[in-house]
């Protein structure tokens, strides 16, 4: 019977803790106990990728939530009407005598020039719409209310051709809300 040695189990117990502690950095660059897609914060946003359909199971039809200003490029705000840089962002309202919460989007993009699309679905955490109010939301990596996160890679961001993009909203009892945005031809997004 062999006997382990300290000569023996020291080499060991340094590939051990060599490699929880890999394990312990890769989790904090990886995003693991990073908030929720859609959570305000001041982390980096979360990763956002494209969905293969729409998740919205909506099924109510009664009226009241309503999509407005729906922008993809020459974006303002909606506060101070000062340029801000492009985004797509849209105006929320709810026209019902209820607070709305629960609210979610699923946004389509095509690319004009080749036919390629890809979508993205948000839930629209710490958004609440009051009786007879507005928000804008924006889908900008921002921080802060109404901001929530984008992929950087998109066809809006990386397509140098026109990107229409189809959006719809909806909260729980509601019919769905649907807009359109247009980003023209070109790229680099900027403050016009």
């Amino acid at each position: 019977m062999k006997t382990l040695t300290l000569k023996k189990i020291l080499p060991l117990a340094l590939v051990v803790i060599a490699a929880l502690a890999a394990i312990l950095i890769w989790q904090g660059t990886s995003g693991a106990g990073a908030p929720a897609p859609g959570t305000s914060s001041t982390a980096p946003a979360a990763t956002v990728l494209p969905v293969t359909k729409n998740p919205i199971t909506a099924t109510g039809t009664a009226p009241g939530l309503t999509i407005s200003k729906a922008k993809a490029e020459d974006n303002t705000d909606p506060q101070t009407n000062a340029a801000v840089p492009d985004r797509l962002q849209f105006t929320l309202s709810n026209s019902t005598a209820a607070p709305l919460g629960g609210l979610e989007v699923y946004y389509t993009m095509k690319d004009a020039g080749t036919g390629q699309m890809e979508s993205y679905y948000q839930k629209l955490d710490g958004l609440t719409l009051a009786p007879d109010t507005s928000a804008t939301v924006y889908f900008d990596n921002g921080t802060g209310p109404g901001h929530y996160p984008e992929n950087k890679y998109s066809l809006y961001r990386t397509s140098t051709n026109e990107v229409k993009i189809s959006v719809e909203a909806a909260a729980p009892g509601l019919a769905p809300a649907t807009a359109t945005a247009t980003k023209a031809k070109g790229t680099g997004e900027k403050i016009d």
